[in-house]
């Protein structure tokens, strides 16, 4: 957990029951801070409620992909992003877990799951997304020691090392493709059969000694103090137990977006994702959603910062009629 310094005690303080909000920012992200940011800066009464700080920022070891900022720790970033919105104090309540959210007479009533319930008169979802997991052996334990889930964000720092890539869909021969520049060797471990499009798939044929493991299980991911070295992975066509030699694995089996609390109130699609338009608005008036959360392609630190300045000019319109 980061020591990001904020003394919760005060912040907290500010959210009273009593109070009508004119934004409520639910999560504390890259997304959700950034809107905080701008919607302050415009004069809004805003506060944010939030788990914790960072969003995916916990699961991204180095960011080398963010313009004008070089080789930053995710940790490193996300202080900064606090940073800065702590000079302009932004109410921002730690620890707060959101159970419920109804609207009634164009008002928004947020529970908590102290009990408390909050009142706004707009809303921004901002929750992102978690990565799918193995649940295997040693995955958390090399989380960001050769445990990656993010190829975009990570493939460089793994330059004429041999990486593992686990999955079969899309985003599996996406990350496969990605590699193709950094990479020495990639090897693919699926439990099944590829679903990847056939566009994709005629892609990897052209990528020279693709090592490619279908039907095949990873059991167990293994290596010493500071880093993976190898993994077990279960040939199930043959019923054997293999072990192969990696510096890298690169999770690609799908995110869950954190949505579940408002899908009954927006539209969402097959994937759970949140449904939003070009204002990052969502189906329901006056609710808005960005970054990992909604429908957006491109899953990156720098599109859910854009994404939440997006959707704050939008609610200050909003607010303004």
């Amino acid at each position: 957990m980061f020591d990001f310094n904020l003394n919760k005690s005060n912040s907290n303080s500010k959210f009273s029951s009593d109070l009508l909000w004119d934004t409520l920012i639910v999560g504390g992200g890259p997304s959700g801070l950034n809107a905080g940011l701008y919607l302050i800066r415009k004069g809004k009464n805003v506060g944010v409620l939030t788990s914790e700080i960072g969003g995916q920022l916990h699961n991204t070891s180095d960011v080398d992909n963010y313009i004008g900022l070089k080789k930053l720790k995710g940790s490193e970033l996300s202080s900064s992003f606090l940073d800065h919105v702590n000079d302009l104090e932004l109410p921002i309540m730690q620890d707060a877990t959101v159970t419920n959210i109804v609207k009634q007479k164009n008002i928004f009533l947020i529970t908590l799951e102290s009990g408390i319930v909050l009142k706004s008169k707009t809303v921004l979802f901002a929750t992102g997304g978690s990565p799918r997991r193995l649940n295997v052996s040693g995955e958390k334990k090399y989380q960001n020691k050769g445990v990656s889930y993010c190829t975009t964000c990570d493939a460089p720092f793994f330059k004429g090392k041999h990486v593992v890539v686990a999955g079969g869909g899309n985003s599996a021969a996406e990350a496969v493709i990605d590699l193709v520049p950094y990479a020495s060797k990639i090897s693919v471990i699926h439990r099944s059969q590829w679903r990847a499009d056939e566009i994709l798939l005629e892609k990897l044929k052209q990528i020279k000694d693709l090592d490619v493991h279908l039907n095949s299980q990873i059991l167990e991911i293994k290596g010493d103090n500071n880093s993976m070295r190898s993994i077990s992975f279960l040939d199930k066509n043959r019923n054997i137990e293999k072990e192969m030699n990696a510096e890298g694995l690169f999770i690609e089996i799908g995110n869950i977006p954190n949505s579940k609390i408002i899908r009954d109130l927006v539209e969402t699609n097959s994937s759970g994702e949140i449904i939003v338009n070009d204002l990052q608005e969502t189906s329901l008036i006056g609710m808005y959603a960005s970054g990992d959360v909604t429908n957006q392609p491109f899953k990156q630190i720098i599109i859910a910062t854009g994404e939440g300045a997006k959707a704050a000019l939008s609610i200050n319109k909003y607010l303004n009629k």
